[in-house]
């Protein structure tokens, strides 16, 4: 029995290690399909990683290889502020306000918000021109305040759907667990 557990031990620490080298998903348009074959990977990447920085920074390669999207990353509420922190994608607002952008209305309403046409929000901040789409997923901390956002960008219109907000929040759940 202990030989059968010491086998199966090392046959997950393997696939854990071989984890950082590759990401398997299916290439399918079907996002339900991806997320649930990202979201034990992502479980495993971080497993055992005590820096934030560095699994958020694969988090957001992961969400960019798997689905494709334009801008993925992070903001974690500093002060009176979102400050940008891992992201995968193209430059971004350093520093956005509690009551700005698709970011701040999702910190501060701690709802997860999701964009069909930035141009027609309001409040949207544009970092980048070619995004059309956005979706924005609170992170909740221990204490049940806000920590930060996970904010995903698209270059296509009505990119976003609930099958996107029921796989990121598997992905934020993840994320609660490590911070």
């Amino acid at each position: 029995m202990f030989y059968m557990f010491l086998c199966v031990k090392n046959f997950f620490r393997d696939k854990i290690n071989s984890m950082a080298e590759s990401l398997a998903f299916s290439k399918t348009s079907d996002r339900k399909i991806i997320y649930d074959e990202i979201a034990p990977q992502i479980e495993a990447l971080t497993t055992g990683e005590t820096d934030l920085t560095a699994n958020l920074a694969n988090i957001c390669a992961v969400l960019k290889e798997a689905l494709g999207f334009f801008w993925v990353g992070f903001y974690l509420k500093k002060g009176n502020q979102l400050v940008l922190n891992a992201f995968q994608g193209k430059i971004a607002c350093t520093r956005i306000d509690f009551d700005k952008g698709v970011c701040g209305h999702s910190y501060s309403t701690q709802e997860i918000v999701i964009v069909p046409n930035v141009d027609e929000f309001p409040m949207h901040i544009a970092c980048a021109s070619e995004s059309k789409s956005e979706i924005v997923l609170p992170i909740f901390a221990e204490s049940g305040e806000v920590f930060g956002v996970l904010d995903v960008d698209s270059d296509k219109l009505n990119d976003f759907s609930e099958i996107d907000a029921d796989g990121l929040r598997k992905i934020i759940e993840i994320i609660e667990k490590i911070i």
